[in-house]
């Protein structure tokens, strides 16, 4: 039995009351209030405008759901559009948010770089430059000057010369390439040695980078491993040492008139020997003195160079522990040096050397020609170096970091027990010289024992070796006295070993610059090779990532295995502000808000902070 109470004045009269007050709410029954807190939930997370016209229908079909049984109900705008489609939708809105906030992330990161690259533009400026106040703004002047009708040649015929061999220019008044040595008016001498070592013509980045080197410019020089980068700052600095003793010898206690550094000491011995050859070149008809060069390196006599040391070096080549050394001492001094060369740059200045490089900046005391070498250099090493380098001359053949297109690049998919085994079946692939790369000293002792069990004629190389076994290594490599080569990534920065047929990468490296320049050891001068990867579960995500996309820009076949690889950079192709690669190590498989480099770096420096402000026992007092 209902009851109905019947409807007065006195009704009317109330509801007039609480009309009229100011504090008076509305009653707003229960299920119209969750109603409205969703539609409010929405249009934060979808946005004003885009949750204008959708918040309230989502909301409202998903209050419908937990009404579904009331009879009063009414059906919502989206009632007849399926539960899962509407969460599909609202997955997709709230995906389109988290893409916004990724890119303004990645865009604050990218700022961020660039404000602490400002801080140290002048980085590699010396202490007595930044104390006097001294900022150079010209070039260094040389004697050199190419024939008259290169002189002359018109810029668009000098683009035309670029783009036929897929060189890359930045900066101002770039010197016209030139496709010949003969045309860079270089000496008989040297003429004659360069065919005698099988060099007829100029690769890529020896047309333009030698005449912009000659010229005095300041240089960034990228080019894939085994362009022949090496010739372009050698050759350069030998002529113009001869130069400069022709005009005035040097005597005890001055020199060197340049000096390039290196981050190995493998890689600085190579550099050595190439301007040995061609300082006895220039020497051999006794038409030039012989210059003097000094290799400055960990793990060797300085006994041995001392003569070199007392007479005064032309030239210094050195790794930069013993250089900093030799400078602390008062061995040598730079007051004549007037050039520079960091060959791996990227490695010279990032988190390993990146102090001592500033410290060596700091013996300078007159401007000089500065170049910087690498395969692999990332946007913030090239920002760094254009802001740090007097105008300039950026060359880049093919993207900086890109594998060469000689390697053929094969990955395969082996289990962390069957490796060292599967080993065999891979040296079947090729005849020798073939290279094994691996991560740590253990896994490269464990293989030489092995395949010397085999009966493989094997050398290894590590830093946990003495020079002389390292140098021993190298040279049974390079006579043909062993087939194989085990090593670390010591061996894989600039060194060139003729006619490897073969790289085997045991382990995938933790950054895909380290897998650039292993590969880069076959493939050299124009002749194909094979690289073969082994990667597994062991290998992190992030790093095959990058792979992938390396194989897909070298045109190489991919894998199923790593096409199966979720890609989160997919959402941001084509955005605009966004790079399509990491800004900070140059990585195509993610942004610089997933860069692992970075992350480590910044632990590192974390970890370096602690350490300086921690302190324990009595020695904390």
């Amino acid at each position: 039995m209902s009851y109905k109470r019947r409807h007065t004045e006195s009704d009317d009269e109330t509801n007039s009351f609480f009309a009229e007050s100011d504090d008076y709410t509305p009653y707003v029954p229960l299920a119209q209030r969750g109603t409205d807190r969703k539609a409010a939930l929405l249009s934060r997370v979808l946005g004003q405008g885009a949750a204008a016209d959708t918040a309230p229908q989502l909301a409202s079909a998903s209050h419908s759901q937990f009404q579904a049984q009331a009879p009063q109900a009414t059906a919502g705008p989206q009632a007849s559009v399926a539960l899962i489609d509407q969460v599909a939708e609202l997955h997709k809105r709230q995906g389109g948010v988290k893409v916004k906030t990724d890119i303004e992330k990645e865009l604050e990161l990218q700022k961020e770089i660039e404000r602490v690259q400002l801080q140290n533009r002048k980085s590699l400026q010396s202490d007595f430059d930044l104390a006097k106040g001294i900022v150079y703004t010209e070039p260094m002047k040389t004697t050199w000057t190419p024939p008259s009708y290169i002189r002359n040649q018109s810029p668009e015929a000098s683009e035309a010369i670029r783009k036929t061999y897929h060189i890359l220019v930045e900066g101002d008044d770039v010197p016209p390439p030139i496709k010949s040595f003969k045309d860079m008016r270089l000496h008989e001498e040297i003429l004659t040695h360069l065919q005698q070592k099988g060099i007829k013509s100029p690769t890529p980045i020896q047309i333009q980078g030698l005449p912009t080197v000659l010229s005095g410019r300041d240089m960034v020089g990228i080019a894939f491993t085994g362009s022949g980068k090496t010739l372009v700052f050698t050759l350069p600095l030998v002529l113009f040492a001869l130069e400069q003793e022709l005009r005035l010898p040097l005597i005890s206690g001055e020199g060197p008139i340049g000096m390039i550094v290196c981050p190995s000491r493998e890689l600085a011995r190579q550099t050595y020997d190439v301007a040995k050859a061609m300082s006895e070149a220039l020497a051999s008809k006794r038409r030039y003195p012989e210059l003097r060069i000094l290799l400055c390196m960990g793990g060797i006599s300085m006994q041995d160079q001392m003569s070199t040391l007392r007479a005064g070096p032309h030239i210094v080549i050195a790794t930069p522990g013993r250089l900093q050394d030799m400078l602390n001492k008062g061995k040598f001094n730079l007051d004549l040096c007037r050039y520079l060369c960091l060959d791996e740059a990227d490695r010279m200045i990032d988190m390993g050397f990146e102090d001592d490089v500033r410290n060596i900046m700091s013996y300078f005391k007159h401007q000089r020609q500065t170049l910087l070498f690498s395969a692999t250099m990332p946007k913030k090493i090239q920002n760094f170096a254009k802001s740090a380098l007097v105008c300039p001359v950026v060359v880049n053949v093919g993207r900086a970091g890109s594998a060469s297109l000689d390697v053929i690049q094969e990955i395969e998919y082996v289990k962390q027990e069957a490796k060292i085994v599967y080993l065999l079946e891979c040296l079947q692939k090729t005849p020798p010289p073939t290279i094994i790369f691996a991560e740590n000293k253990n896994d490269v002792d464990d293989i030489y024992e092995y395949l010397l069990l085999k009966g493989i004629d094997t050398a290894a190389i590590h830093g946990g070796k003495t020079q002389e076994e390292r140098e021993f290594a190298i040279k049974a490599f390079k006579t043909g006295k062993a087939d194989v080569l085990i090593a670390t990534d010591v061996a894989s920065k600039g060194l060139d070993f003729a006619q490897i047929q073969h790289v085997i990468n045991y382990d995938m490296p933790k950054e895909i610059e380290d897998y650039v320049h292993r590969i880069g050891r076959t493939g050299r001068s124009g002749k194909t090779g094979v690289a073969t990867t082994f990667i597994n579960r062991n290998s992190s995500n992030q790093i095959l990532l990058d792979l992938k996309h390396l194989l897909r820009e070298a045109k190489q076949k991919i894998p199923p295995f790593l096409l199966s690889l979720e890609d989160p950079t997919e959402a941001f192709k084509g955005m605009e502000g966004v790079a399509g690669e990491c800004t900070f190590c140059g990585g195509l498989g993610h942004l610089i808000s997933h860069c692992p480099k970075l992350e480590q770096q910044n632990k590192t420096m974390s970890t370096s902070h602690r350490s300086l402000h921690s302190g324990s026992g009595r020695d904390s007092w």
